[in-house]
C-alpha cells in the first residue's frame, strides 16, 4: 500500500528520479548521447538521496521493493563505471527503465517501518545481502548482453557494435564469483550469529531454504565453468536459475508477507 505519512519533499525526490529515468528509457533514439547520459546522471543521484531518505529521514522503512530499488540504484552504478571503460556498452535504455520501476514499486510499497536494531551488526549483515543482490543483478544484465553478442555473431553484424562475447563472459563470472562469495558470507552469517542479529537462532524458513539452493546453484555454476567449461547458453541458464532463486528468497518472501498476506515479516 502507498505510505500515507510520507512527506511531500519525498514524494517530489521520488517523482523527480522516476521522471529524469524515464526520459532516456522513453525516447533512447531521439535524445543525444550527450542528454542521455546526463539524464541518467541526474536521475542516478535522486535515486540515491530517494534511498537516502527511506532508509535514514522521518520515518525509515525497508521491504522488498526498496530492496529492489537499491538493487537496481547498484547495477546502474556499475554501469556508470564500466561506461568509462567500455563507452560502446549499449544498455542504457533497459537501465533507464528499471531504475523508473524501480522507483515507483518502492514509493507504492514502501515495506514496514525499521525498528531499533538488535545488534550493531544487523545493517552490516543487510547491507552485504543487498550488495550480494546488486552483484548478482549485475551479472544478470551481463549474461543477457553476452546473449545479445552472439546473436549479433550469428547475424554477422558490426563485432565492434558493442562490449566483445569474451569480454562480456570475463565480466559476467566476475560479478558471479563476487556474488557468491558475499553470498557465503551473508548466509554464514545469518546462520552463526542469528541468535544475535534478529534475536533468534537460524531457522529453516522460505528465506532460508531459496537462498541455500541459490548458493547450491552458484556453486555448481561455478565448479562447472572451473571443472567442465561451462560457458554459453547452458551456463547463462543456471546463472538465471540461481538468480531467480535468490530473488524469492528475500524478495519473494517479503511479498508474500507485505501484499498478499498484509502484514510484517
Amino acid at each position: 500500500m502507498i505510505l500515507p505519512s510520507a512527506s511531500p519533499a519525498s514524494w517530489l525526490l521520488a517523482l523527480a528520479a522516476a521522471v529524469a529515468y524515464a526520459v532516456p528509457a522513453a525516447a533512447p533514439s531521439r535524445l543525444g548521447a550527450t542528454a542521455a547520459r546526463n539524464a541518467l546522471l541526474v536521475a542516478w543521484v535522486l535515486h540515491g538521496a530517494v534511498l537516502v531518505w527511506g532508509l535514514w529521514g522521518d520515518a525509515p522503512r525497508f521491504g522488498f521493493a526498496p530492496a529492489l530499488s537499491m538493487t537496481a540504484w547498484l547495477v546502474l552504478t556499475v554501469y556508470a563505471v564500466e561506461r568509462q571503460l567500455f563507452p560502446q556498452m549499449q544498455s542504457r535504455w533497459v537501465l533507464a527503465a528499471l531504475g523508473a520501476v524501480a522507483i515507483v514499486l518502492a514509493v507504492l510499497f514502501p515495506g514496514q517501518p525499521l525498528h531499533v536494531a538488535a545488534s550493531a551488526w544487523l545493517p552490516l549483515h543487510l547491507a552485504l545481502g543487498i550488495a550480494c543482490y546488486g552483484l548478482f543483478a549485475a551479472a544478470v544484465v551481463h549474461a543477457w548482453l553476452m546473449t545479445r553478442a552472439e546473436q549479433r555473431i550469428r547475424q554477422a553484424e558490426d563485432p565492434h557494435s558493442g562490449i566483445p562475447l569474451l569480454t562480456l563472459e570475463r565480466l559476467t563470472f566476475r560479478f558471479v564469483t563476487a556474488g557468491f562469495i558475499l553470498l557465503t558470507a551473508t548466509l554464514l552469517a545469518g546462520w552463526l550469529f542469528g541468535d544475535t542479529l534478529y534475536g533468534r537462532a537460524w531457522r529453516w524458513d522460505h528465506k532460508a531454504v531459496f537462498s541455500l539452493l541459490s548458493w547450491l546453484t552458484f556453486a555448481t555454476l561455478l565448479v562447472g565453468r572451473a571443472r567442465f567449461g561451462w560457458r554459453g547458453r547452458n551456463a547463462v541458464r543456471v546463472l538465471y536459475a540461481g538468480a531467480a532463486l535468490l530473488l524469492l528468497a528475500y524478495v519473494g518472501s517479503r511479498f508474500v508477507m507485505e501484499v498478499v498476506l498484509g502484514r510484517s515479516v
